[in-house]
C-alpha cells in the first residue's frame, strides 16, 4: 500500500519560525501536478547532501530516502522552501520522533561572515517532510541558490 506524506500547511506562526514576528507574509506556495520528475530539482538534491551529515545516525537514514523523494511544492518567493512527497513503503523511517521534527539545521555564513539565515530539514514520523530556507536578514538575499554557494566546503 502506498502511503504519501501530507504537505503540512505553510503557517509561519508554527513551522517556519524564521518569519514569525517579523511581518512578512507568510509564504505562498506552488504546487507540482502530474509530469513531475522522480528526481529532485539538482538546487535541493545539493543542499540536502551537503546538510545531511552521513556521519550522523539520522542523517544516514534521512539520506536513503532522498532517491525516493519528490518536490509536491515550492514557495512563490523565490526562497527555495520546497515541500516533498514520499513513498514511505519503499524505505525505513529515520529513528526520530513519530511528531514533525528538525532533523537538520545550518546557519548559513556569507562571503563575509554574516549569518544572514539558515537552512532546516524537517521530519514527520521519520520520513523527510521539507526543507526549509530562512531568511534573518533584509540586506542580504537569502535563497536555495545563496545556501547551496554558502553551504559548499571551501575550495
Amino acid at each position: 500500500m502506498k502511503r504519501q506524506l501530507k504537505m503540512l500547511q505553510c503557517r509561519p506562526e508554527v513551522i517556519d519560525g524564521c518569519l514569525a514576528g517579523t511581518g512578512r507574509s507568510p509564504k505562498v506556495l506552488v504546487s507540482y501536478v502530474g509530469g513531475m520528475s522522480a528526481s529532485l530539482p539538482e538546487d535541493v538534491a545539493d543542499v540536502l547532501d551537503l546538510v545531511l551529515n552521513p556521519d550522523e545516525p539520522v542523517h544516514l537514514a534521512l539520506r536513503r530516502q532522498v532517491s525516493h523523494l519528490r518536490v509536491q511544492s515550492r514557495c512563490k518567493c523565490g526562497c527555495g522552501t520546497a515541500y516533498f512527497e514520499l513513498d514511505a513503503d519503499a524505505v525505513e523511517p529515520a529513528p526520530t520522533d513519530a511528531g514533525t521534527v528538525v532533523a537538520a539545521g545550518v546557519q548559513l555564513v556569507t562571503e563575509t561572515g554574516e549569518c544572514p539565515g539558515e537552512v532546516l530539514v524537517f521530519a514527520q514520523g521519520g520520513y523527510l517532510s521539507w526543507l526549509e530556507v530562512c531568511s534573518w536578514s533584509d540586506d542580504v538575499e537569502v535563497n536555495l541558490a545563496a545556501a547551496r554557494r554558502w553551504l559548499q566546503p571551501p575550495s
